[in-house]
């Protein structure tokens, strides 16, 4: 029943929808949020996407040599963004570039959120629920961490609206997708190992940090909450 998907998929929108509009209304409590958004980002590449990386590559070294890229290519091209930027604005304009690159990453994770729902229901009903579950459980986060990431970076509320809906609307665009073109298993893999290395990268190298900068027990334990929402998730998922 893989028309089923589209009108579920169109629940995501929702859940997305929610998740960016609790993290505009508590901008002002950023780092409290990136301590939770941070979390939530490292998990899904280690617990979600890495091992479906993996089981469809079906090739250790080669998968976790598409995550080394991933994470180092994100990491060259923020940096280039930004390495001549030496005053204030064009300090900003780069951060705001860098957040544009992060969304974009994160939306094209929910983009494939929506192909595996579209793929899932080609499959039998059941799966398709399953995984349907699973996604729109972790769309509200989605939204939450792509508001939160441009807002860290540019502090940019147009900009991070204008994501929210991008990312908002891909796994819709992707369940449509989904549900009438077919792509391997193998080349599926091969993205989703190097969006584990960005998702890698915008975690722990930017989110964390600058949640962590000042010691907070509420913070950690936030952070840890993410880890525990994504593998509750994850373990639904795998039922």
């Amino acid at each position: 029943m893989p028309a089923v998907a589209i009108p579920l998929a169109g629940l995501t929108v929702v859940a997305t929808l929610i998740g960016g509009r609790i993290g505009l209304r508590f901008s002002d409590r950023l780092p409290t949020l990136l301590a939770l958004t941070g979390g939530i980002v490292v998990a899904v590449a280690l617990l979600d996407v890495l091992p479906e990386g993996l089981d469809a590559v079906n090739d250790t070294d080669l998968a976790t040599g598409l995550v080394a890229a991933g994470f180092l290519g994100f990491f060259l091209v923020a940096r280039l963004l930004v390495l001549h930027d030496r005053d204030e604005a064009m300090e900003t304009l780069g951060g705001e570039r860098v957040g544009m690159l992060g969304a974009a990453g994160l939306s094209a994770h929910s983009f494939m959120d929506g192909l595996g729902i579209g793929f899932a229901f080609g499959v039998d009903s059941a799966t398709g629920l399953l995984v349907f579950l699973a996604v729109i459980s972790h769309d509200f986060a989605d939204g939450l961490n792509t508001v939160s990431y441009v807002l860290r970076r540019s502090g940019n509320r147009k900009a991070a609206v204008r994501w929210l809906a991008i990312d908002a609307l891909a796994p819709l665009l992707g369940a449509i997708v989904g549900s009438q073109v077919a792509i391997s298993d193998q080349d599926l893999g091969y993205a989703l190992c190097v969006y584990c290395g960005i998702f890698l990268y915008i975690g722990a190298c930017d989110l964390l940090p600058e949640a962590h900068a000042q010691g907070s027990p509420l913070r950690v334990g936030l952070t840890a909450l993410g880890f525990a929402f994504v593998f509750g998730v994850t373990r639904i998922a795998g039922i």
